[in-house]
């Protein structure tokens, strides 16, 4: 009976991604700016991540690992991290600021979310580099199991994700109550964390695969 229910959790994290990423559409900041909105997407984005510790734990206290949970669990892991990035660094999170003062004041364009395009290429590019890498691995025969970095990394990205969406829904009240720079630089140094802790854990990937493919090549006979 028990067999089931961690996939049915995994499976439940890719609900839970859709519904995220419709109050992320919904929301702009300068137009559909309703907090709940924000509030409502941190509830669910919480509940995922939740969700992924459990699956993984109830999965391996009830031995019933199998192949869907293997490819589903990390599919909708990176469909929620990169998700979240790409609409962070879109359209719907603008916020114009004046920057300089009087004649020297020109209005500027930034993301209130603190995410930029490229840092978004860097998260996906390193997600492609590893799958491609795992899949000529295990299509030569060779395991290629996560690395710990790997998994500090989701753990990373998804509290950062978190920090932002603090950062967005209750924007109005660090700046009323003076909290708005220290949430920010916050904010801004679990981004920072985020990309170099992605280039890292795909560094270490990258040995690992030339470790792998250089024994490969040593048992091969000529």
């Amino acid at each position: 009976m028990f067999r089931h229910v961690p996939n049915i959790i995994t499976g439940s994290r890719l609900v839970l991604a859709a519904a995220f990423f419709v109050l992320l559409s919904f929301y702009q900041y300068e137009g559909r700016g309703d907090p709940t909105l924000m509030i409502c997407a941190f509830v669910i984005y919480l509940a995922a991540v939740v969700s992924d510790f459990l699956d993984g734990y109830l999965a391996r206290k009830w031995h019933v690992e199998g192949a869907f949970g293997r490819v589903v669990d990390p599919f909708a892991d990176k469909i929620l991290v990169l998700g979240s990035f790409i609409f962070f660094a879109g359209k719907n999170f603008i916020i114009p600021e004046v920057e300089g003062h009087g004649p020297h004041s020109h209005m500027v364009v930034k993301t209130i979310t603190g995410v930029a395009p490229g840092m978004v290429i860097l998260l996906l590019g390193r997600e492609l580099l590893v799958t491609s890498l795992r899949g000529l691995s295990e299509s030569a025969g060779q395991s290629f199991g996560a690395v710990w970095a790997g998994k500090f990394k989701m753990g990373f990205q998804s509290g950062t994700i978190l920090i932002i969406l603090v950062y967005i829904t209750f924007r109005a009240t660090l700046l009323e109550h003076q909290w708005e720079l220290p949430v920010r630089i916050l904010r801004d140094v679990g981004i920072w964390g985020t990309i170099v802790i992605t280039l890292y854990s795909g560094l270490t990937y990258v040995q690992k695969a030339v470790s792998l493919f250089r024994q490969h090549g040593e048992r091969t006979p000529a």
